[in-house]
């Protein structure tokens, strides 16, 4: 434990370098969803299928898709409630859905649902719940610090990046993956010039991904490499811009550095969200 301690102090300060990338990307597959994902957030795999689901208000449900986008089956979460789910991780035995979704900054029920990824599984669903400790305000801001859409897991802990409006930096908490009742440890901060819609990792080469805004109506993937729990002085960020026109990307799943998927919401207007594919 002490070890974990000395680790974690280790990281609490980053410091950023961001290096706009224009021209190297490319989508190189594109869907449209079944409109029943007009406002698809979080993106997994699952064997050969994905999993996505909606953000506030919609289903407590998980939609497997195919390649190709298509609905192949609905998971539903009996007795959860999606107050707003934003995103979604996974480890070897179980998916974390995180409702953290905190638009205003008023929320004071945020969790963590912890769910066995085979759903043929008699274990039943658990919650991790959690607090900002630095959080004392709840009253509605327009602007708020402790909004967050992005969660990946990491060794035995989840990671949890804010959206905070009111700074274009994102804030990093750490939970542990025991259901229960937490206080969120911040345990870092990366100064990302934007708006932090998404996150994955690719643990076998340390690659931590998100997706972001600053104005949102354009949308960016950022890259950072060699991100761990042990001490790092400085990261290089690359930020490229994602070319598919008005959209609003809230969920992404990296496969190798080079290679992503992602999807939109609805923002064209035409009822469908787009999943696709991006390479660098």
């Amino acid at each position: 434990m002490a070890k974990d301690n000395e680790m974690i102090k280790n990281i609490l300060f980053f410091v950023c370098v961001i290096s706009y990338q224009s021209f190297s990307q490319k989508v190189t597959r594109l869907y449209d969803l079944s409109s029943i994902l007009n406002e698809t957030s979080g993106l997994e795999i699952i064997g050969n299928h994905f999993v996505t689901h909606n953000d506030s208000g919609g289903a407590p449900v998980l939609y497997y898709l195919n390649k190709n986008g298509e609905i192949i089956q609905k998971r539903l979460l009996k007795d959860q409630v999606n107050n707003d789910w934003e995103d979604i991780t996974r480890d070897q035995t179980y998916l974390y859905i995180a409702d953290t979704g905190n638009n205003y900054d008023t929320r004071k029920n945020l969790n963590i649902i912890k769910i066995p990824i085979d759903p043929e599984s008699s274990e039943q669903i658990q919650l991790i719940h959690f607090t900002y400790p630095e959080q004392k305000d709840f009253n509605y801001k327009l602007k708020s610090r402790f909004d967050a859409e992005a969660i990946i897991s990491i060794g035995e802990n989840l990671l949890i990046f804010t959206k905070n409006r009111a700074t274009k930096t994102t804030q990093i908490y750490k939970l542990p993956k025991t259901p229960g009742n937490y206080e969120a440890e911040k345990i870092g901060e990366l100064n990302t010039q934007s708006i932090i819609t998404g996150a994955d990792y690719h643990e076998a080469t340390k690659t931590l991904v998100m997706s972001a805004t600053i104005d949102f109506n354009i949308y960016y993937l950022l890259t950072l490499k060699n991100f761990t729990l042990t001490r790092k002085s400085d990261y290089n960020i690359n930020m490229y811009e994602i070319p598919i026109g008005v959209c609003q990307v809230e969920a992404i799943k990296i496969l190798s550095p080079n290679r992503f998927w992602l999807t939109s919401e609805d923002e064209k207007g035409d009822g469908y969200a787009r999943f696709f594919k991006i390479e660098l």
